[in-house]
């Protein structure tokens, strides 16, 4: 079993910025990539970034310049800097990651495991 427990979400003025932790524990080999989500009320759940095991990364062009996404493969934890934040970031943000884990028989699967979402609110 994998879990993804994030954290850092929380309540901030336009132009604020805030530090989203995602940390992967449980029995698995290896993650592979890894990533935010988010979804805003009444709108689908939106890719927001994503980086690899070796650090490759990409972002949405809304985000782009203003969100940095890093991770800390030694503790199996992704993160989200979120800078200059505008009223329309504010959603439930999820984290996302792939992962690798033993079937038990001798054959290896990879997983998509979820976080359970943390709320980020950008007051006007």
């Amino acid at each position: 079993q994998v879990q993804l427990v994030e954290s850092g979400g929380g309540l901030v003025q336009a132009g604020g910025s805030l530090r989203l932790s995602c940390a992967a524990s449980g029995n698995f080999i290896s993650i592979n990539a890894m990533g935010w989500y988010r979804q805003a009320p009444g709108k689908q759940r939106e890719l927001v970034a994503i980086i690899s095991s070796g650090g490759s990364k990409n972002a949405a062009d809304s985000v782009k310049g203003r969100f940095t996404i890093s991770r800390d493969n030694a503790k199996n934890t992704v993160y989200l800097q979120m800078n200059s934040l505008k009223p329309e970031d504010t959603a439930v943000y999820y984290c996302n990651a792939n992962v690798e884990v033993d079937f038990g028989d001798g054959t290896n699967w990879a997983l998509i495991s979820w976080g359970q979402g943390t709320q980020v609110t950008v007051s006007s």
